[in-house]
């Protein structure tokens, strides 16, 4: 119990944010990220597990069945969940998954800006927990045990300065990551296009199911995405 009231004690306690240079540099740090392809292809694996659990919460939230969730090794990921094949609740399932990132990034800014970056990492930590019960693939399971080492590890052992530059951190990440992630999708529509491959992506499943071409759905999530990454980066400078 006096574990349960330390910890609730210590992420309920704001702590001193670092300076706004330290946040520029840690936001030009992960840009780089984003631009080299080893580096994005590993950590990439981070930013499908909140993708596919955007799908996941969703799902659950207008009345669908989850039934498992993959994460694969070429950063691609499946979320299973069961219900009507059609309608406003898998089209909302189905939308939902590209923005899921930049809007965990939205909501890590908003609790950065009033100096609670150990709420950020335990409640990770807690999406993390939530996708590990569904996942059912071996190398899901790997990437989510991964990641949730290195958040129990710096939230159990990182002093206060680093625990906040690692949340500012993975917070670029998931800003910066989503419009990425976004336009790689565009990307691959094209190569596929040229090739004469069956349109498999977010955008295509939503073409399919509202109609409208999958265009317009990929201009709407990076719209989406830019607007979570310029509001939380005002944030994060603020």
């Amino acid at each position: 119990m006096d574990w349960w009231q330390q910890t609730w004690h210590d992420v309920t306690t704001a702590q001193e944010p670092p300076s706004t240079t330290v946040v520029v540099l840690l936001g030009v740090a992960l840009l780089a990220v984003l631009v080299v392809p080893w580096v994005w292809h590993l950590v990439r694996h981070a930013l499908t597990i909140v993708h596919e659990a955007g799908h996941g919460f969703v799902a659950v939230l207008v009345g669908r069945r989850l039934s498992g969730i993959r994460v694969h090794s070429d950063t691609s990921g499946l979320t299973v969940s069961v219900g009507k094949p059609r309608g406003p609740g898998m089209v909302a399932t189905t939308a939902a998954g590209y923005p899921a990132p930049a809007l965990v990034g939205l909501g890590s800014a908003a609790l950065l800006a009033h100096g609670y970056a150990l709420a950020v990492l335990w409640l990770l930590l807690v999406v993390l927990l939530l996708v590990l019960v569904q996942i059912r693939n071996w190398y899901g399971l790997w990437a989510v045990l991964v990641s949730g080492a290195v958040l129990v590890a710096v939230t159990h052992w990182g002093t206060e300065p680093v625990q906040s530059a690692f949340a500012y951190a993975i917070t670029w990440f998931f800003l910066l990551g989503a419009p990425r992630a976004v336009l790689e999708m565009a990307s691959q529509r094209r190569d596929l296009r040229r090739r004469g491959g069956t349109d498999t992506s977010d955008a295509g499943a939503l073409g399919r199911l509202t109609h409208l071409p999958g265009g317009f759905w990929v201009a709407a999530l990076l719209l989406v995405c830019v607007a979570a990454l310029a509001l939380g980066g005002w944030w994060l400078l603020g």
